[in-house]
């Protein structure tokens, strides 16, 4: 019997893989210590979270198309326009 994969399980492998591919064609290196630490993804932890905080948790989305569409704008707005802590509350462009 094949096995199948999940809907979410066969999205993510190839998102993982469209994720490496793009990563290899820029030349960039993808690294992990291997042990599971908390820092490999404080970043991505960090901005999950005020994606959730500052756009998800706050709307009721009609359809993933406006989910997509809403949040798209709101990493927009944080990767441009918004103030970070990290830079005195100052934008990064």
């Amino acid at each position: 019997m094949r096995k199948r994969l999940s809907h979410k399980r066969a999205h993510t492998k190839r998102l993982r893989h469209d994720f490496t591919s793009v990563s290899s064609k820029n030349s960039i290196a993808i690294t992990i210590d291997g042990k599971g630490a908390w820092r490999d993804n404080v970043l991505v932890e960090r901005l999950w979270r005020s994606v959730k905080y500052e756009e998800v948790y706050l709307r009721a989305y009609d359809s993933v198309t406006e989910a997509d569409t809403s949040i798209g704008r709101d990493l927009t707005f944080y990767n441009g326009r918004r103030p970070h802590s990290s830079l005195d509350r100052r934008t990064p462009h």
